[in-house]
């Protein structure tokens, strides 16, 4: 037996060779794998189609969509909700209705239990007969769920009546939309010319002319919308607080930071390793 033999079996110690081989084989444990170049999303991408955008706008939390796409979102969403309000609501009536049903039952089964309690004996009934009722139909099958006694319409929640944004969850508006304007790397080339460029080679920046990739943290400037990166924002804007390119005065809230490559299972500088759960044999 080799000194440094990744199969040796008697040491004494279950090494980590052996246990990500035994993990591969029985298929228990954890599987952890490094997210690769084609799953990272490019900065200039939507969002929702994972496609190159050739009509971008950014939400305030710095989120690229497709206009068509984002506004379609909006649309079907507001849709769903107001669907889903009218069966809550339709929940609520029939469940009043049951409700007062059920009161209205036990105040007659009072008054009926009042009257019997109050009836006396001797006129063509026995006692221990008065009041008892007889088989008024089938019995509840108690091996259907659906024809137990408790079985009931799922209790619907609450919906809420906000439209959200799919990728942070806040309150989203179509007037929140913000236009972007990307500044092409080379003046003149069509879309389909442009998009045909790898995403470093796409765009530069508004004022330095830099390359825009997700490796340069970039942001949106709102009154026109041009893409300028960080860089220039802390040397060049932040001093007299002015859009360079419309001579707008700025505010914080118009200075959007551009959110970078994110997957649906990754998030930008977050983690770039997928996992999966998988049953653990434990000794």
């Amino acid at each position: 037996m080799t000194r440094h033999g990744k199969n040796c079996t008697a040491g004494a110690v279950y090494s980590y060779h052996e246990r990500k081989k035994d993990t591969a084989a029985s298929g228990y444990g954890t599987q952890r794998v490094r997210v690769g170049r084609d799953a990272i999303k490019d900065f200039d991408c939507c969002c929702l189609s994972l496609q190159p955008c050739r009509d971008p706008v950014v939400t305030p939390d710095g989120f690229l969509y497709e206009r068509e796409a984002i506004v379609g979102f909006l649309l079907h969403r507001k849709a769903q909700i107001a669907r889903e309000t009218k069966a809550y609501e339709r929940q609520r009536a029939q469940r009043r209705r049951e409700r007062e049903q059920r009161q209205g039952e036990g105040a007659a089964a009072a008054i009926r239990g009042f009257l019997e309690a109050e009836t006396p004996l001797g006129k063509g009934e026995t006692p221990g007969t008065t009041g008892a009722p007889g088989p008024s139909g089938p019995l509840p099958s108690f091996w259907i769920p659906s024809l137990t006694p408790e079985a009931g319409a799922e209790r619907l929640q609450k919906p809420d009546r906000c439209v959200r944004c799919p990728m942070s969850g806040r309150k989203l508006r179509l007037a929140q939309l913000v236009p972007v304007r990307f500044c092409p790397a080379e003046p003149g080339l069509s879309p389909g010319q442009l998009l045909a460029r790898e995403p470093s080679e796409r765009y530069v920046c508004a004022l330095s002319r830099d390359p825009l990739g997700n490796a340069t943290p970039c942001a949106v400037l709102r009154p026109s919308g041009a893409v300028v990166t960080l860089d220039c924002v802390e040397r060049l804007i932040r001093r007299d607080m002015r859009d360079p390119l419309s001579g707008d005065p700025l505010g914080d809230g118009d200075i959007i930071v551009l959110q970078r490559g994110g997957t649906g299972f990754a998030g930008a500088g977050v983690s770039l390793e997928a996992k999966k759960s998988r049953p653990v044999m434990q000794a």
